[in-house]
């Protein structure tokens, strides 16, 4: 099957509420030119570099999403022209990616990173670490930031029943951060993406608004 023929495959068995990022990180311009043609306008990359390299060289409708863990001393060089920055697991990369924002005179829009996984590689906060964040006056005075919700990233298993509650585990925490959000009259809170390519159907059952789909798009590396 060719790349469109994948990606339409997957896309036609997507909620009409759910975005596909398709995640190119490894794949040739010519991998993603061709899903670009079949109509995909998203893209997740996981290095900074390999992603401003494919930005340079690819229509400016597109829209690039940071998915990997992020280094603070790389954020300027995707703050010109990042959609959106999904592993946002500290204050200080929030203060970093607001700081570049600012010399760009744009406003980044950053999910927050959960660490709902039992692994210990993954990275993100808890629940307490989220709470600190957002209710310190840092936070509160970032302006050219803009928080769209969280990301999470299940245990590598082939245990469905642990990836579904880690998964309800994300939407709760999700629903809680919408409410305290609508408390304030505010309501960017919007997006909740988990679920990749072996595990994106029971993520859409369990709340998710945005997958991140590689190899069933791509292929393996």
């Amino acid at each position: 099957m060719s790349i469109a023929s994948k990606l339409n495959s997957i896309k036609a068995t997507l909620p009409e509420n759910v975005t596909l990022v398709a995640v190119s990180k490894t794949k040739p311009v010519a991998d993603l030119m061709e899903a670009y043609e079949a109509g995909q306008r998203i893209f997740g990359e996981n290095k900074i570099q390999e992603m401003t390299d494919k930005w340079e060289q690819m229509p400016k409708d597109i829209q690039w999403h940071m998915i990997g863990h992020v280094q603070t001393n790389k954020v300027k060089f995707m703050a010109p022209f990042v959609s959106l920055i999904h592993g946002v697991d500290s204050l200080k990369l929030l203060q970093e990616i607001n700081k570049q924002a600012a010399k760009n005179n744009r406003v980044i829009d950053c999910l927050l990173q959960m660490h709902i996984a039992e692994e210990e590689t993954k990275f993100g906060l808890d629940e307490n670490e989220l709470n600190t964040l957002l209710a310190s006056t840092e936070f509160k005075e970032m302006k050219n930031i803009r928080i769209l919700g969280l990301m999470g990233m299940a245990t590598f298993t082939e245990n469905q029943n642990q990836i579904k509650k880690e998964f309800i585990y994300l939407k709760y925490i999700f629903d809680s951060l919408r409410d305290r959000d609508a408390q304030q009259c505010i309501s960017t809170i919007s997006t909740i993406s988990m679920g990749m390519s072996g595990d994106y159907q029971l993520a859409i059952a369990c709340g998710s608004t945005m997958v991140r789909i590689g190899s069933s798009i791509f292929g393996g590396r």
